[in-house]
């Protein structure tokens, strides 16, 4: 899994509408808005109809200067001559040859020259309706999205495949809901599109130069909290398709056996690609509140309910073998270093092992005041009763417990987690700072 990129270090920037000059279709100069990329191997008979049918559809519908770029992925038949008479005969049509196979590799390469806007690609069957290109690419072009995918899975979509593929793809999306949590409805479709700036910084972590790269683009770009479009597409099923299904199959789950691993241990920078918190600017001028205060509110509920629960869990099961006190302090040590462990991930989004025993450390510190915090409750319960209900004890429990999270919120965000970039640093401070860590 790629770590060491070439990228810009610090957050990608808020998301802006494209500039009007440089949609200016008029104009007769200028960078196309739009790269459409068609790669392809040893596709000489059905190459130069797609590529007419796909131009003379742009040219009529879409309102803004277009490139198709045809990247041949090392053809042996006839299939770079055909491309380069198309790349003459039309002066929105280039031509490009890679002397290795792999769409994921033709497509990071092109992508990665592009000097577009807006990237898509899409397969050189046209086995999608062209009618749905414009409304992909134009969630990107306004700004309201960073990667669009169209998606034979939605319940619009109108579909015409066999069963046999229909079972595959809904079983590999299947699998990459459960087991990379995968949010969007359809990984592989050939028809999705990316903007230039989420793909110079995206592309470089993305590894499989196969038919997982689709996969992996979008897993590492959900992870990252990047915005995903969907659009509902009519397909139908290419039966002359040369993909090998079930080489295929076992390459697509080794990749998501390897992404999902370097995922778990935090081995991809994708803070890289965060955006901030609300592109709206009246959404960071709210004076008095720290930046992220409410994302990080809504992580550390969501963390501590699942926590008490898993706390109340092991107090209950060590109840039955120990006393009271006893089974409070291990139940609290237990679920304080996944507690911990959580927090630090989803709440606070600190990535890799940099500083993890050292923030487990400082947890085991705010678990010693919540300690402190329940077992007094608990003998200031038995002092009262001498011989309390189980129930009650859960329900002293809870109230102390109640008091110790907000306390170790608190320790958490300005002792554990602190914002070490402070309110006045520059954004250049903030690199060298990073480009430091990392050297190290």
């Amino acid at each position: 899994m790629r770590t060491d990129t070439d990228t810009p270090w610090g957050s990608l920037p808020a998301r802006e509408h494209l500039p009007v000059e440089a949609l200016d279709a008029g104009a007769p100069t200028g960078v196309p808005v739009l790269d459409v990329v068609i790669p392809v191997h040893n596709e000489e008979r059905d190459l130069e109809s797609c590529v007419r049918r796909l131009h003379d559809h742009l040219a009529r519908t879409f309102p803004y200067r277009f490139r198709i770029t045809v990247a041949d992925n090392a053809s042996t038949d006839r299939t770079p001559a055909v491309a380069a008479r198309l790349a003459a005969s039309m002066t929105e049509v280039t031509a490009y040859r890679l002397e290795e196979k792999g769409r994921g590799r033709a497509l990071r390469t092109v992508w990665s020259h592009s000097d577009s806007p807006v990237l898509a690609y899409m397969d050189v069957d046209l086995s999608t309706d062209l009618n749905a290109l414009l409304p992909l690419v134009a969630p990107l072009i306004s700004g309201h999205s960073d990667l669009a995918i169209g998606s034979r899975l939605a319940r619009s979509s109108r579909v015409v495949r066999g069963p046999k593929r229909e079972f595959i793809s809904r079983a590999y999306n299947l699998i990459l809901k459960s087991s990379l949590s995968a949010r969007f409805s359809d990984a592989q479709c050939g028809f999705k599109a990316i903007r230039r700036d989420v793909a110079e910084r995206l592309l470089p972590m993305v590894e499989d130069t196969g038919w997982f790269f689709d996969t992996e683009m979008l897993v590492l770009a959900e992870r990252a909290g990047l915005r995903i479009h969907e659009v509902p597409v009519d397909w139908v099923d290419d039966p002359d398709s040369r993909v090998h299904i079930v080489s295929t199959a076992v390459d697509d789950l080794k990749g998501v056996w390897r992404v999902g691993r370097a995922l778990a241990v935090g081995a991809l920078p994708l803070d890289r690609l965060a955006r901030p918190f609300g592109d709206d600017p009246r959404d960071r001028a709210i004076s008095g509140v720290p930046g992220g205060l409410a994302r990080q509110l809504v992580g550390f509920c969501v963390v501590g309910a699942l926590s008490t629960l898993f706390y109340l869990l092991l107090y209950s099961l060590f109840r039955t073998a120990s006393g009271p006190q006893a089974a409070n302090a291990a139940a609290l040590l237990v679920s304080a270093v996944a507690n911990t462990a959580a927090n630090r991930r989803l709440t606070f989004g600190v990535r890799g092992r940099e500083r993890a025993v050292r923030h487990q450390a400082q947890g085991l510190v705010v678990f010693g005041i919540g300690l402190a915090l329940t077992s007094g409750s608990l003998a200031a319960l038995d002092a009262a009763s001498g011989n309390p209900a189980h129930g009650t004890e859960l329900a002293v429990l809870i109230a102390a417990n109640l008091a110790a999270t907000v306390l170790r919120f608190l320790l958490f965000r300005a002792w554990v987690f602190p914002d070490r970039r402070g309110n006045d640093e520059k954004p250049h401070d903030h690199e060298a700072r990073t480009q430091e860590r990392s050297a190290r």
